[in-house]
């Protein structure tokens, strides 16, 4: 008999679970390990941020239908993953051993890094619904007095998608409540142009995001580096080619969200071997660590180098349609294992984003993720709203049914199809 660990009950963890327990024997047992028993659709938190979403709406409590799949599911952290002895320390003090692990506890969030940055500090997050429940509490508060507004993502951050949405929505928002002129929106990124999105674009990001800011009336700022954050004002510098600073700014703002940059989690961070010196997990072809054999790594965790040099460190986004691919790879390898047969199985990491704008969107498809790429296309529509709007629905409930399919490649599929018919 084996017992296989998944650690992390996000969008990889979930559905990692659910393949995996098709690929066990009678005799192997499966564990889930989760700080709380539920899975949030964290693309929906952009519209929990402005009241378009409750938290129950984007939420599945997951120990029924772990249960209903023959899924053990523990709702303790883990407070060390101790991989040369083959366990997990939990938070409450007990231990958990196990002959595979998974890990997929998603990212830990460096709001500390910038003093007075984050949720603890003076501006607001969307990467989780906690997050955005607190982020649309402000923006209420804010829309009673309305003033400047600062969105973006900080140096070192991986994932940009989220903050042009979630600056795309606010001006959807502002505009139905008439206040958008009382509002002057700063973009502020750490990307070296705009659309980059860690993944020097994809199709024609730079010109369909440059223009939709233009259109929405939105100044940016690329190459940024944001030093502190006092309250009201986000001071920052535009770091030249060079690396010396090209100019400094003074933003002040009456609500501000910029994304931060990710590390490993507590429980794995300093793991000599297992993790890289940020915190994220080591992995070979197969996502499987190179000096601990039993233990794989899938979505935001794993180490993957960034694009190239940049003026201002930027990071290489992990994507739905990316995690999906490693959680198959993985799955199938650990069932080869089971079997006595060696892992074969490599993840596609294709890249496929619906960036819902409230009133319109961006679709893009990198195939593969890093360039140069098979297929390397972008479009922008009306269409992408009601696209993403129906994958969250399509999404949450597979989620509900304890159902494992390729998820990302259904939205590929029909978001091209939708585009076709739209044209």
């Amino acid at each position: 008999m084996a017992h296989v660990v998944v650690l992390g009950a996000g969008l990889g963890g979930v559905i990692a679970a659910y393949e995996i327990r098709d690929q066990l024997r009678k005799e192997d047992e499966i564990t889930v390990v989760s700080k709380g028993p539920t899975y949030q659709f964290v693309p929906s938190n952009p519209w929990v941020a402005v009241n378009w979403r409750k938290r129950k709406d984007i939420e599945v409590n997951l120990p029924p239908v772990m249960k209903r799949k023959g899924i053990n599911f523990v709702e303790t952290g883990a407070k060390h993953v101790l991989p040369a002895e083959n366990r997990l320390e939990l938070e409450d003090g007990k231990s958990i051993a196990y002959d595979y692990l998974v890990i997929a506890t998603g990212p830990d969030l460096a709001f500390d890094e910038i003093p007075g940055f984050g949720p603890e500090g003076f501006t607001q997050s969307i990467c989780q619904v906690e997050h955005a429940q607190k982020a649309a509490a402000a923006f209420e508060q804010f829309c009673k007095n309305p003033g400047p507004i600062v969105v973006g993502a900080v140096q070192g951050a991986s994932c940009f998608g989220p903050a042009y949405e979630f600056a795309m929505i606010l001006d959807t928002e502002l505009r139905k409540r008439k206040i958008r002129d009382k509002v002057p929106m700063t973009f502020v990124t750490s990307e070296p142009y705009i659309g980059h999105l860690g993944l020097d674009g994809v199709g024609d990001t730079k010109g369909l995001l440059e223009s939709e800011m233009r259109n929405r009336h939105m100044k940016w700022i690329t190459n940024a580096r944001v030093a502190k954050v006092e309250s009201g004002m986000v001071h920052a510098e535009e770091i030249g080619e060079d690396g010396n600073v090209k100019a400094t700014y003074a933003l002040p703002f009456g609500f501000s969200m910029m994304l931060p940059a990710f590390r490993g989690v507590p429980a794995i961070r300093g793991v000599e071997g297992l993790v890289n010196p940020r915190g994220f997990v080591l992995i070979d072809k197969h996502q499987r660590n190179p000096k601990f054999q039993n233990v794989f790594g899938i979505g935001v965790t794993v180490a993957i180098p960034p694009m190239g040099k940049t003026p201002v460190p930027v990071g290489v986004p992990k994507t739905g349609f990316m995690i999906e691919s490693m959680v198959t790879a993985t799955a199938h390898n650990i069932g080869a294992l089971l079997r006595g047969e060696e892992p074969t199985s490599e993840a596609t990491w294709n890249a496929v984003c619906l960036a819902d704008f409230g009133d319109g969107g961006v679709a893009f498809v990198a195939q593969p993720q890093i360039p140069p790429r098979n297929v390397n296309w972008s479009a922008k529509g009306g269409w992408v709203h009601l696209a993403k709007a129906g994958f969250e629905s399509y999404f949450l409930g597979k989620i509900k049914k304890g159902e494992s399919e390729p998820f990302y490649e259904k939205m590929l599929m029909d978001t091209l199809g939708i585009h076709k018919l739209k044209e």
